[in-house]
This record gives structure tokens, sequence and C-alpha cells, in this order.
């Protein structure tokens, strides 16, 4: 996946997707380290099952990190990401692989900001997180 100036963006522009290989049981064991967020619903099976989910399911954290990287992948080295929104629709997984996406929605020239509609999804039609991003460009 490509940056993107902002001369290169447009309001309705579908923007390339960003593929996150599968959530790995320990890609979680990581984020609960790197996030303090232990709840064993992350890791352990017995302890998701006991509480009635199907298994462990990943940090909804950890999607919105995956799209919080898409939108800063997205400006670059041409800007930075100035809002980021979300929302957790669904859960993921371990063995999900998720793609990001985006469109652009609003584009202003000064302050030189683009905003973007974002959105996690296991497969097509099958959206984990949706939000919103403002990127604000140099």
């Amino acid at each position: 996946m490509e940056s993107r100036d902002w001369n290169q963006l447009e309001v309705g522009q579908e923007l390339e997707p960003l593929v996150k290989p599968a959530v790995e049981k320990v890609q979680l064991v990581k984020y609960a380290g790197a996030s303090g967020d232990f709840n064993l619903i992350h890791t352990d099976v017995e302890t998701a099952r006991k509480v009635g989910l199907p298994g462990v399911i990943a940090h909804g954290m950890l999607s919105m990190g995956f799209l919080a990287q898409y939108a800063g992948q997205l400006a670059g080295t041409y800007g930075f990401v100035s809002r980021l929104k979300v929302r957790f629709k669904e859960m993921v997984f371990p063995g999900d692989i998720l793609t990001c996406r985006g469109r652009v929605t609003a584009k202003e020239e000064h302050p030189r900001t683009v905003d973007l509609a974002i959105f996690a999804e296991r497969e097509p039609g099958k959206v984990v997180t949706v939000g919103e991003a403002t990127l604000t460009y140099y």
C-alpha cells in the first residue's frame, strides 16, 4: 500500500486496501502485554467459553490499531492522522484475516485535511470495525 499525497486524493475516491495477516494467538498475547488488557477472554479458550463466547476473541482495540496503521500509512511522510474514531461491530477471532478499507469523504484546502470513512472487514460485507479518520497534510 502506497502513501498518498494530499494532491492525489479526491472526494469519493476508494483507497487501496491493507490486508493484515491472520490474527494469531501469539499476537493476542503480545497485544495483551502491550496494552495492559490481560482479560483472559483474549488468550484462554476455557475462560472465553465460561463467559458464553465461542472461543478466544481479539481485543477490539487491535482492530482499531489496524485502522490507525492503515490511516497512518495512507498519510505516510506527507502528513499525519489527526483524528481517529471507531465503533466495534463484530468480534474478531484467531484465524481471521482483516482487510482495512477507506474512502475519501471530504477534502479541505485550508488546513489541508482529508476525511476518510474507514472500516475493517473479515470478508467482503462482514465489517467488524467501522470508523472515521482525518489526515492532516504538511
